[in-house]
């Protein structure tokens, strides 16, 4: 392993003598680094001076003209989405206006229709009602005639019965036959007093 290092070593010694020769025998041995010698600085200065003129005017002419259409392409496009949504919202203003008075509209038309059937069906409800306790005050009426009527017809047989029934207790109490007719005048005017 020592053999291959020793060789490694011998041949980049080799390579660097080498280059130095080429390179004037060694100029960086005790000089400046070179872009900061003055016989260079001249030199150096007129291309900084050359190359920033390039780029100036590459800048100037191309690329700023480019990046500034661009700049007001891209704010005019901002300014007509702006507008187009200002107008877009206006419009949906006034449609969400539109649609709070339709439904304002609507909501009064089914209340106006609420009110009038309500009211249809109390007039309808009264009519039944009143057409109802007619029937009910007539078979009532009817009933109470037939009462009546019973309630005589009753009475009258109450009478028949009762003089007949007091005939019969005369009879057994007494063992004589009493007339009813009789009967009927005493308990008239028993009743008349």
């Amino acid at each position: 392993m020592a053999i291959i290092s020793s060789a490694f070593a011998e041949e980049a010694a080799t390579t660097q003598a080498q280059t130095s020769q080429a390179h004037g025998g060694g100029a960086h041995e005790g000089g400046a680094f070179p872009p900061f010698e003055m016989q260079n600085f001249a030199p150096q200065l007129v291309w900084l001076a050359l190359i920033f003129g390039v780029l100036y005017v590459l800048m100037s002419r191309v690329a700023l003209p480019r990046v500034g259409r661009i700049l007001s392409d891209r704010d005019a496009r901002i300014a007509a989405d702006l507008d187009a949504s200002r107008e877009m919202q206006t419009r949906a203003q006034a449609a969400a206006l539109a649609n709070d008075e339709t439904l304002r509209m609507k909501r009064e038309e089914a209340r106006a229709i609420g009110r009038s059937a309500q009211e249809r069906i109390s007039a309808e409800s009264a009519a039944r009602r009143d057409q109802e306790e007619k029937k009910f005050k007539s078979r009532l009426d009817e009933a109470d005639t037939r009462i009546a009527a019973d309630k005589a017809r009753a009475l009258a047989n109450v009478e028949a019965i009762a003089t007949d029934a007091a005939a019969a207790i005369v009879r057994k109490l007494t063992g004589g036959d009493v007339d009813p007719a009789t009967l009927a005048a005493e308990y008239h005017a028993v009743k008349a007093t």
